[in-house]
């Protein structure tokens, strides 16, 4: 510092210029819009994480109820194992408007296709889908989907232990 200068000129020096104060809000302005962007990400994709997570425990609860139905019940499908269902994401948020997503889903119980004659009309695949949209929250409706398949056996998994 040149302290051979009045004192007020020796201040005046030590200021910011305006290129260096516009480049220093350009800077501040990018890093604030990359953190609002990065935050709205990571919401959606935690908001998405627990939608997959709810559509794997309606799906498990679905396939929970085919362990406890004897074999004549998940062939009659129509009255124990109703092909169609809905869900939602809060089905205590029903009565309020505020269920969150809604999930339908379909169950199908077809013959196993790929094994032995003797298999065939013991076994079942049993798949449940389970289908549903974001569109609460957004105008870009994107339809997402899990599936989930087992197979049912007669008689059971060893069937020579019970004859």
């Amino acid at each position: 510092m040149n302290y051979s200068r009045p004192k007020s000129e020796r201040f005046t020096l030590l200021a910011y210029t305006l290129p260096e104060v516009m480049l220093s809000v350009f800077i501040l302005g990018t890093m604030l819009v990359a953190l609002y962007g990065g935050f709205s990400a990571g919401f959606a994709v935690v908001q998405l994480a627990r939608e997959n997570l709810r559509a794997t425990q309606i799906m498990v609860q679905k396939m929970e109820t085919v362990r406890l139905l004897k074999w004549s019940q998940i062939v009659d499908t129509n009255t124990f194992l109703q092909p169609g269902f809905i869900d939602y994401y809060d089905p205590a948020g029903t009565n309020t408007q505020s269920a969150g997503a809604t999930y339908r889903g379909f169950i199908t119980t077809n013959a196993v296709t790929g094994v032995a004659n003797d298999y065939k009309d013991n076994m079942r695949a049993i798949t449940v889908t389970s289908y549903w949209t974001n569109y609460l929250r957004s105008t870009n409706a994107m339809v997402r989907t899990r599936q989930m398949q087992t197979f049912v056996a007669r008689n059971g998994m060893q069937n020579y232990v019970y004859k």
